[in-house]
């Protein structure tokens, strides 16, 4: 039996992983680079959201929160090039291309593995940035236990989850809720007037957006015998935004409330032949949408008070069989199908379509000679609208001693959204039309991605650098087009809602085009050491040079960051039945390049936490925490205008406090 005490205090240098090989491996054994953060690493330094993880403790990760989403960056490249799966199962639900985190259950979260560059051979579209694939825990220690954990800070922070397992007879039953909520704040209550440098008017706009969300998830597992386990689960979320309300004396309030609701269940399971030979198959179903729910009346447009309006649906079946093999003496090789449907309504996109993909794969990793293992993958997809795709991998590895030397090449590919090929939007936005036209002639993007990494890791030491070059052709743009008379009487035959009015107001509509290329060259240096007994110091930098071109001129891409680092240092010891857990983490960041804004400067923000750990029974523990998060209290107080955008979202200096609780029986 698990004592409730157990707590693995050492910082594994090389723990299992499973995304960069598609199966179970030694991290020092993968011959494809995989980041790794711990459930254990993401509790020492007092973070409580998926996003809050990946930020502070990922120098080429980025976001940008906003009502409509977390904007996320990887490597340069935005959203719609980043892969985010939950135990291998593809996450469905963008706003906006705009990622909804706060649909991953961090209460579950065992260990987030992130892999950098293409890697399409294995997971097919979108990932051409990476794949950060959340694993999640199923504890078979204890026939009962549960867990509580509340976090708290200023601005209205709060985190609330709550897991109860139970394991018998080889049936698990795995049920967590979550309840995350934070407040709108500003950091600078004026904005200038449009048109004007330095004509201010107070605002009630807010620069970070605040919002109530539940995440509820429910997971059973059963282990017939050695052979077979079965696993079917499902997960509910809930989200709404708490915006200011407009007022006639100022700007920057809404009418209405953004609200977002999914719904996602698979059922799967795993027989093993023999240990090393398995079949696997699974199937998931996800559904997301998300609508205005109004805050007060509009009598005009006839709704009512609390009145929902549907935006966007989004639905996706996916199904896989994948088979794991042992052929041959020092080789693995995975074979599999895929099939996948997605569906988008969308009411102000006036589009209700579907595409169905078939995929088949395969790869096989050969051990030639001591030391020496190469890796060979190839994925076939047919897309109903973009035909058929080849994506290829292969990869080398050297590995002499502690030292591991790789070398990757790998396509990645990116079917363009139902948004991008179908959309026909129409919509006003204080006053002023939006119009977006899809295009039906567009081509899927490809990706050259191409790494080079040495690394030597020890229980003790690990060291890593990786130097690669992502090239991607036909990338999907929104191209802004000037409206003329001919093109004005066009657009009001295709949209007869339109005004008179608001026909005077338009000034310019947009059509996706496959117009731009991409160009990311980059530097990733890793490094974490278990210094002394207790003591691990960890560092992380990353060098993005990241452009586009569009009309034969090269540009840096929207968002994309030269120069981050994170450092973090990590404490702990124990007296009898209590253990302190510190840690000092920092993010440290060059300025943020806008195409057509003003580029949003650097910054360098530092966190302090700490957990104390008291084993008050056999069968309980308490782990109360205190810490400040932006100690040095860095704060951007820019007046909002036209031409700004923003990189540091910190309301500045902030008390957080926690109590985890911890039960087994």
């Amino acid at each position: 039996m698990e004592r409730a005490d157990s707590v693995d205090y050492a910082h594994n240098l090389n723990p299992v992983v499973v995304t960069g090989s598609g199966h179970h491996q030694r991290l020092k054994s993968t011959a494809t680079p995989v980041r790794v953060l711990s459930a254990q690493e993401i509790r020492e330094q007092g973070v409580a959201t998926f996003d809050e993880a990946l930020t502070r403790m990922l120098p080429q990760v980025s976001m940008a929160p906003n009502s409509m989403g977390s904007f996320l960056r990887m490597n340069g490249l935005g959203n719609k090039y980043i892969l985010i799966l939950v135990n291998g199962q593809r996450l469905t639900g963008d706003i906006s291309n705009n990622v909804d985190l706060t649909r991953i259950n961090m209460a579950r979260v065992k260990r987030i593995e992130i892999l950098d560059g293409a890697a399409s051979s294995l997971y097919g579209s979108d990932a051409i940035a990476g794949v950060i694939n959340i694993i999640t825990d199923q504890p078979t220690g204890s026939m009962v236990s549960g867990s509580s954990m509340t976090r708290v800070s200023e601005y209205g922070k709060r985190t609330q989850s709550v897991n109860l397992d139970v394991f018998t007879g080889g049936f698990g039953s795995y049920t967590s809720f979550v309840h995350d909520r934070a407040d709108s704040y500003q950091n600078n209550s004026l904005e200038f007037v449009k048109g004007s440098d330095t004509e201010t008017r107070p605002t009630i706009a807010p620069l970070f957006t605040g919002y109530r969300s539940n995440v509820v998830g429910q997971k059973f597992t059963f282990s017939a015998n050695e052979h077979l386990a079965l696993n079917a689960g499902l997960d509910y979320s809930d989200k709404i935004t708490d915006r200011p309300e407009t007022r006639s004396d100022v700007t920057g309030g809404t009418d209405y409330e953004m609200h977002y609701k999914g719904l996602r269940w698979n059922v799967g399971g795993i027989y093993k032949f023999t240990n090393k030979h398995s079949l696997q198959a699974s199937f998931t179903a996800d559904h997301f949408r998300y609508g205005k729910e109004y805050d007060v009346a509009k009598e005009k447009e006839g709704i009512a008070t609390g009145h929902y309006v549907e935006s966007k649906r989004q639905r996706s079946l996916e199904g896989e069989l994948k088979a794991i093999l042992c052929l041959a003496k020092g080789s693995t090789t995975i074979a599999g199908a895929n099939w996948r449907q997605d569906m988008l309504a969308a009411t102000s996109g006036n589009i209700d379509r579907h595409a169905n993909t078939l995929a088949a794969y395969a790869q096989h990793e050969q051990r030639l000679a001591a030391g020496l293992t190469a890796t060979i993958g190839l994925r076939y997809t047919h897309h109903e609208t973009f035909g058929n795709q080849l994506s290829p991998k292969a990869v080398v590895m050297y590995a002499p001693g502690h030292f591991r030397l790789r070398a990757t090449y790998s396509q990645g590919f990116r079917a363009p959204g139902l948004d991008e090929i179908f959309y026909h939007y129409f919509a006003v936005n204080r006053g002023k039309p939006q119009i977006i036209f899809g295009n039906h002639e567009l081509k899927a993007e490809r990706s050259h991605y191409v790494s080079l990494n040495a690394e030597y890791r020890t229980e003790q030491v690990a060291v890593s650098i990786t130097g690669y070059l992502n090239r991607i052709n036909d990338m999907v743009v929104r191209q802004d087009i000037t409206v003329d008379p001919a093109q004005l009487q066009m657009l009001r035959g295709e949209f007869p809602e339109m005004t008179d009015d608001q026909a005077a107001k338009l000034e310019r509509y947009s059509r996706y085009q496959n117009s731009d290329k991409g160009d990311v060259k980059g530097l990733l240096l890793n490094a974490s050491v278990n210094l002394l007994p207790g003591l691990n110091l960890s560092a992380n930098y990353a060098y993005t040079y990241a452009r586009s071109m569009s009309d034969g001129e090269w540009q840096p891409l929207e968002r994309s960051i030269r120069h981050a680092a994170t450092l973090a240092a990590n404490y702990h010891h124990s007296w009898r039945g209590y253990t302190l857990h510190a840690s000092v983490s920092g993010k440290l960041q060059s300025k943020t390049y806008y195409t057509g804004y003003e580029d949003a400067p650097g910054f360098g923000v530092w966190n302090l936490n700490t957990v104390h750990t008291f084993r008050v029974a056999r069968w309980a523990v308490l782990e109360p925490s205190i810490g400040i998060d932006n100690i040095f209290n860095r704060i951007d107080r820019r007046i909002d205008s036209a031409n700004r955008k923003y990189a540091l979202y910190s309301p500045g200096r902030m008390l957080v406090v926690g109590m985890r609780v911890k039960l087994n029986k």
